[in-house]
C-alpha cells in the first residue's frame, strides 16, 4: 500500500468543490498550492555535547482574507507536505468560520519525548531565527500543535521580541495567560466542537443524555471535548491514545462512561495513559483501533489525520449516527463516501475544530491591543462563532441536499475564492 500523503488528501477535496463551484482555471492553480515555503536547517548543541541538525519547514497558504495563521508540529514523522495540507485547510477553516486570518502550518522533524526541555529550547529560539522575517503580528501567527506546548509559544515569543526589539504578544498564540495568553484558547478546540455537535443534537431531536461517544485521542482538544460533552449530558466510554513505551496506541473502555478526572490522573503530559493504572482503575485496554469499533452515537477522531480509511470504516457500528471530527483531515475520501452511503451525519473538520483558530484570532486581537477578556466572554464569543458558523453550513447542506462536508467547504472555498478576485490576484 502506498504511503499516505495528507496533500494529496487536501488537494483532492479541494478539487471536488472547485468543480462543484465551477471555478476558473487560473483560480484553481492559485488555491491548490501555497503562496510560499520555507524550509530550514536547525543545528542544535545537545546536552551532551554533541551537534544534531533538526530540519524545520513553514507553509503559508493563502492570506487573501487576512494574515496567515497556523500551528507548528513537533513530529517525528511530520513532513513538507503534512505542513501543506494543515495549512491549506487552516485557510478553509478560518474562511468558514469568517475570521480575517488565512492558513498556515509548520514543523519541526523531532521527538520531544527524547530530548531535554534546554534542547527544546534551542529548537524554537532557532525556529523564529529562520523564519522571523516572514512573520509578525499581522503577518503569520504561530499556534501550538501536536506536541508543542504553551512553554514553546512562549520562547518564540520572545525571540521574536528579541530580534525585533519590542514587544509582539501577537506573534504567537496558546500562551499561558499570564504572559499574554488568552482565556479559554486551552480548552477552545475540545469547547468549540462540542458547541457545534449541540447543534447538531438539537436538530436530530436527540438530548445528549440519551448518547454516548468513543473519542480517539486524549491530549488536550479530546480532554476538553470530554468535559464539556459530560457537562451537557453526554457518556463516553471509550477513549484512545498512543502508548510512547510501547510504541504502539491503546484503547481504554468503561461500559458506565469514563470519568475523565480519574483518567487524567494517570496520564502523562503527551496525553499517554498508563495502562497499568487505567487497569487499576477498572478499565478494559483494547488494541488502539477499538475506539472506532464502539456501539455507541458518536464517534469523535480526535488525533491525527488518515485515522477512518477504506480499510476500516466497515467497522464502525451501525449505531453510529454522528462523526465529530476533532483532528484535521482525520477521515479519508474513500471512507467518506462509505460514510455518506450510510446517512451518518458529519460534523466536519473545517467546521468542527475551528474553535482553535478562532480563539487564535481572539488572543491575536487581544495580544495586540494589549487588552485582555475574561474567560467568560471569550467562551461566549466563541460559542456565538461556532453557532453561526454551523447554522450556515446546516442550512447551506439542507438547502442545496449537500453532503456536510461539501456545504462548508463550498462556502470556505468560495470566499477566499472571491477575495482573491477582489484583490486582483485572478
Amino acid at each position: 500500500m502506498p504511503a499516505f500523503n495528507p496533500f494529496q488528501m487536501a488537494r483532492s477535496q479541494f478539487e471536488r468543490v472547485a468543480h462543484q463551484l465551477e471555478l476558473e482555471d487560473s483560480v484553481r492553480e492559485l488555491l491548490s498550492t501555497a503562496l510560499r515555503e520555507y524550509r530550514f536547517a536547525l543545528p542544535v548543541r545537545m546536552d551532551d555535547g554533541s551537534l544534531r541538525v533538526f530540519r524545520g519547514f513553514r507553509v503559508h497558504h493563502n492570506d487573501a482574507l487576512g494574515p496567515c495563521k497556523g500551528g507548528l508540529r513537533f513530529h517525528p514523522e511530520v513532513s513538507i507536505d503534512t505542513a501543506r495540507a494543515q495549512a491549506m485547510w487552516m485557510t478553509w477553516k478560518c474562511a468558514v468560520a469568517e475570521i480575517p486570518l488565512g492558513g498556515a502550518n509548520g514543523g519541526v522533524i523531532c521527538d520531544p519525548h527524547n530530548l531535554s526541555m534546554p534542547e527544546q529550547e534551542q529548537i524554537c529560539r532557532k525556529w523564529i531565527r529562520q523564519i522571523a522575517r516572514d512573520i509578525g503580528p499581522m503577518r503569520d501567527v504561530i499556534s501550538p500543535d501536536i506536541m508543542v506546548s504553551p512553554q514553546h509559544m512562549i520562547w518564540m515569543m520572545d525571540e521574536y521580541e528579541t530580534i525585533q526589539g519590542e514587544r509582539s504578544a501577537g506573534i504567537t498564540a496558546g500562551k499561558p495567560v499570564r504572559l499574554a495568553g488568552s482565556m479559554g484558547k486551552e480548552e477552545s478546540t475540545g469547547y468549540g466542537l462540542v458547541y457545534a455537535l449541540r447543534e447538531v443534537l438539537y436538530d436530530m431531536g436527540l438530548s445528549p443524555a440519551e448518547t454516548t461517544a468513543s473519542v480517539q485521542g486524549f491530549g488536550n482538544v479530546a480532554r476538553h471535548a470530554i468535559k464539556l460533552y459530560h457537562e451537557i449530558g453526554g457518556t463516553t466510554t471509550c477513549v484512545s491514545c498512543w502508548d510512547q513505551e510501547d510504541q504502539t496506541s491503546y484503547a481504554y473502555r468503561k461500559e458506565s462512561g469514563i470519568d475523565l478526572n480519574e483518567l487524567s490522573r494517570v496520564t502523562d503530559r503527551f496525553g499517554g495513559i498508563n495502562k497499568e493504572k487505567a487497569r487499576d482503575l477498572g478499565y478494559e485496554v483494547l488494541a488502539g483501533e477499538s475506539w472506532i469499533e464502539q456501539d455507541v452515537e458518536i464517534l469523535i477522531p480526535a488525533a491525527l489525520e488518515n485515522q477512518i480509511t477504506e480499510e476500516n470504516v466497515d467497522k464502525i457500528s451501525k449505531k453510529v449516527k454522528i462523526i465529530a471530527e476533532g483532528a484535521d483531515g482525520p477521515t479519508t475520501p474513500a471512507a467518506d463516501k462509505v460514510i455518506e452511503e450510510r446517512g451518518i451525519f458529519v460534523l466536519p473538520d473545517l467546521l468542527a475544530n475551528a474553535g482553535g483558530a478562532i480563539c487564535s484570532y481572539f488572543e491575536q486581537i487581544q495580544g495586540n491591543i494589549n487588552y485582555f477578556w475574561p474567560q467568560d466572554e471569550v467562551l461566549g464569543k466563541l460559542d456565538v462563532k461556532m453557532t453561526a458558523a454551523f447554522i450556515k453550513v446546516s442550512e447551506l447542506a439542507q438547502k442545496s441536499k449537500l453532503y456536510m462536508r461539501d456545504a462548508a467547504y463550498i462556502i470556505a472555498v468560495g470566499r477566499v475564492a472571491q477575495a482573491c478576485r477582489d484583490r486582483g490576484w485572478v
